[in-house]
């Protein structure tokens, strides 16, 4: 199961967490800072609903940087 991850951070903090982020979770594809509405996108492909909730709420939320996510799931 394939996710993007979009994620708000406090200003200023985006590249520490995004650093944070590969270092933590082994799944990621990709996890880069970003232009735009987003301040970083995470990609990750997980063997289970279970692992990515795990990730998003454990891992992804807990971090004090982030101020916001939406994830969206793949179709296939």
């Amino acid at each position: 199961m394939r996710a993007y991850i979009f994620i708000r951070t406090k200003p200023g903090t985006s590249e520490n967490v995004v650093k944070r982020i590969r270092e933590r979770v082994s799944e990621s594809i990709l996890a880069d800072s970003i232009y735009g509405r987003f301040d970083a996108i995470v990609v990750v492909d997980v063997p289970s609903f279970d692992r990515l909730n795990e990730i998003v709420y454990k891992v992804i939320a807990s971090d004090p940087d982030i101020v916001h996510t939406e994830t969206s799931l793949t179709l296939s």
